[in-house]
């Protein structure tokens, strides 16, 4: 076992990736020289050269077709979006085409793609630089999308991202990046589709991903001194969601609290609870409860910036009145 931040288990996976596989390159917005925003191509152009760390001019929709053309070729581009939110600007290729050659192909083509980069509320960036697109891209038929959330987790997911020959979206939290805990140092893949069972309980289920598992385990190890016994389910695959997992935990507490950093409308949580609704409703006790962000840009400043955010004692408080 090693300790590594978040970044680094990052930069391993995709380094061992690359010295594996000579398809496999990456671009973007000073991905080369610089090393990525956050470091997580560091030393990597000095070891593999400016054709498979490829710097790229600020020009999202052509860097994106780009990669999606190599692709179609047989390569296995790694797209860094300096921040998620700038991907907004290549939309059209990742929607028409990345999501749906391979469909409108025959299946002539795959689309073996990793488009991955930091988003999520950070510490006072900007409504713009603030965003959450898993909402933006679950619709999008074709994708794949996972979010990590520690960096164990955050290594195996992107290996395996690499790995596959689907388009996957790839969600790094701003704030996590510095995270660090040990991670084996023999090689390992986790899968893409199936969510993580962090906290084995029965009282109600709780079911999070990206930075909001964090504020899950501080409010959980509260709680606990008050004798709840909630189970904990980081969701991982944002598309396809693991339904399957989810209903496994719901058949032993009855009840769901869906804790989220994505805008309330339309997102995450929004489509599983139609899930559940639509073919598990009968195995509610009580109705769902979702804690999502506020449906506004987020403010730069700092104070009101964090009143948009869900916080540990809104957790508590919500497990508190599911579990009475």
């Amino acid at each position: 076992m090693s300790k590594v931040f978040l970044f680094d288990a990052l930069r391993e996976a995709t380094d061992e990736e690359m010295s594996k596989d000579s398809s496999v390159f990456v671009l973007g917005e000073d991905v080369g020289h610089y090393g990525g925003s956050y470091k997580v191509t560091k030393d990597l152009h000095s070891k593999y050269g400016d054709l498979r760390v490829l710097d790229t001019p600020i020009a999202e929709n052509s860097f994106m077709g780009m990669a999606i053309g190599s692709a179609m070729t047989g390569l296995r581009p790694i797209v860094e979006g300096m921040n998620m939110s700038f991907l907004l600007l290549a939309f059209n290729q990742i929607s028409n085409n990345a999501g749906m050659l391979r469909y409108t192909s025959g299946g002539n083509f795959k689309i073996p793609l990793v488009i991955r980069g930091p988003g999520g509320v950070g510490r006072q960036l900007g409504a713009e630089h603030s965003q959450r697109l898993e909402s933006y891209f679950q619709s999008i038929p074709g994708l794949k999308m996972v979010a990590c959330s520690t960096p164990y987790n955050a290594k195996g997911l992107l290996k395996s991202a690499i790995k596959d020959d689907n388009p996957v979206v790839f969600f790094e939290h701003v704030l996590l990046y510095n995270l660090k805990e040990s991670i084996p140092t023999k090689e390992y893949y986790l899968p893409l589709d199936k969510a993580e069972l962090v906290r084995e309980g029965n009282d109600l289920t709780i079911l999070t991903y990206s930075r909001m598992r964090h504020h899950v385990i501080q409010a959980v190890n509260f709680l606990v001194k008050e004798n709840y016994n909630p189970e904990v389910l980081d969701l991982i695959s944002l598309k396809p969601i693991d339904i399957i997992t989810i209903v496994k935990s719901l058949r032993k507490t009855n009840k769901l609290l869906i804790v989220e950093e994505c805008m309330k409308t339309g997102g995450i949580g929004a489509e599983i609870i139609a899930q559940i609704n639509d073919k598990y409703f009968d195995l509610l006790d009580a109705p769902i409860i979702r804690l999502s962000s506020q449906d506004i840009p987020t403010p730069y400043n700092g104070n009101l910036e964090n009143a948009t955010v869900v916080h540990p004692q809104q957790i508590i408080d919500s497990v508190r009145m599911l579990v009475k």
